[in-house]
C-alpha cells in the first residue's frame, strides 16, 4: 500500500478539480476514479509529471470500486448528481457511497473522507436528501472513523449556481424566485471545501462537519448580488412552490434541466450550518465570502465583459 496515494471518486467534477489541485499541492499521488477517464485528462497539468493518474470506474459496480481503491492509503468520495439522467440518486449517492466505504475498509485504507450535503435526512421529502443520508449511514457502518463533510451550496469559477442564473440573466428579462426566494443558504467557497478535505484526511475522528461561508443569504439576496455584479436589471418574480413543481415537471424532461421537481422539494428547507455543528473553524480554515470571489468569474456575463465598469457596491 502506498500511504501517499489517494483515490478520488468524482475527481473530474467541479469540486473534484479543486480537490485534485489541493491534494497535488499537498504532495499526494492521485488516482482519479471516473466513468470516463478521457474527460478528466485536463487535470494532469495540476500536478507534476506522473502525479495524477486515472482509472475507469462506476461507483454502482462494487468490483470496479474495489479495483480503484487497491493500493491506496486514502480515499475521497465526491460523487453526487443533481438530477437523474442515466444514473439514479440511489445508485450514486446511496449504493455508490456504500461500495466505496466497504471496499476501502476491506482494502485496509487508512483514511476516508466522504462529501455529503447539508440537508441530508432519511425523513426528507427530497430523494436527493434521502439518498445522501443513506450514503452517510452506509459510510458510518463500514468505516466508523471516516470524516463526513456536509457543504452548503458551493460557489467558485465553474459553479452551477451563480453561473446558471447569470447565464439566464443574459437572455431572460425575469428570474424566478422559487417559493418566493425566502430559502436561506450559506454558500461556501470551493477552495475552502478542498482545503477542508485535505485537513480531514489527517483527522479521521469519525465526526461530521458542516461547511458554510461567513454569511447567510436568502435565495433572493443571492440573485440580487449576482445581478449587481454583472450589471443587469432583471425582474425577480416570486414563483409559488406549487407552480414551480408544475413547471419543473416539464423542465426535468430536458437533457440538462434547469429545475426538477426534486430540486423544488429541496428549496423548501433552509440550507445553512446547524448552530451546534462543527465546521470550517474546527478544521483550521477561515471561510471566504461570496463577495470576495464572484467578481473574478462573473465578469464574463457583463454586457461588455471584462471591459465593463466595475459594479458600485
Amino acid at each position: 500500500m502506498n500511504t501517499r496515494l489517494v483515490t478520488v471518486f468524482g475527481g473530474s467534477g467541479f469540486l473534484g478539480r479543486h480537490t485534485v489541485r489541493a491534494m497535488a499541492r499537498a504532495g499526494w499521488r492521485i488516482k482519479v476514479a471516473t466513468r470516463h477517464p478521457a474527460r478528466g485528462f485536463f487535470l494532469r497539468p495540476l500536478g507534476t509529471v506522473g502525479q495524477i493518474d486515472f482509472v475507469k470506474c462506476d461507483v454502482a459496480d462494487a468490483e470496479s470500486v474495489a479495483q480503484a481503491v487497491m493500493g491506496a492509503g486514502a480515499v475521497i468520495n465526491l460523487t453526487g448528481i443533481l438530477f437523474q439522467k442515466g444514473q439514479t440518486f440511489e445508485e450514486v449517492q446511496a449504493d455508490g457511497a456504500a461500495h466505496i466505504a466497504r471496499c476501502a475498509a476491506a482494502a485496509g485504507v487508512a483514511a476516508l473522507v466522504h462529501v455529503s450535503a447539508i440537508g441530508a435526512d432519511l425523513n426528507a421529502e427530497s430523494e436527493y436528501a434521502v439518498t445522501k443520508a443513506e450514503g452517510e449511514q452506509a459510510v458510518r457502518e463500514a468505516f466508523p472513523n471516516a470524516v463526513i463533510l456536509r457543504p452548503s451550496i458551493i460557489f467558485g469559477p465553474e459553479d452551477g449556481f451563480f453561473n446558471k442564473f447569470a447565464g439566464m440573466a443574459r437572455f431572460s428579462p425575469i428570474l424566478p424566485l422559487v417559493g418566493g426566494g425566502h430559502t436561506r443558504f450559506q454558500p461556501v467557497f470551493v477552495g475552502d471545501v478542498a482545503q477542508a478535505i485535505v485537513a480531514a484526511l489527517s483527522r479521521q475522528d469519525g465526526r461530521t462537519y458542516e461547511l458554510g461561508g461567513p454569511a447567510t443569504y436568502s435565495f433572493k439576496e443571492l440573485l440580487q448580488i449576482m445581478l449587481r455584479e454583472i450589471g443587469r436589471r432583471r425582474a425577480l418574480v416570486p414563483l409559488p412552490f406549487a407552480l414551480a413543481s408544475l413547471q419543473a415537471a416539464l423542465l426535468q424532461l430536458l437533457p440538462n434541466p434547469i429545475l426538477t421537481m426534486d430540486q423544488v422539494k429541496l428549496l423548501k428547507r433552509d440550507n445553512v450550518v446547524a448552530p451546534t455543528a462543527a465546521g470550517l473553524a474546527e478544521l483550521g480554515i477561515t471561510p471566504t465570502s461570496v463577495e470576495a470571489v464572484i467578481p473574478s468569474y462573473l465578469w464574463r456575463y457583463r454586457a461588455k465583459g471584462e471591459y465593463a465598469a466595475a459594479p458600485v457596491q
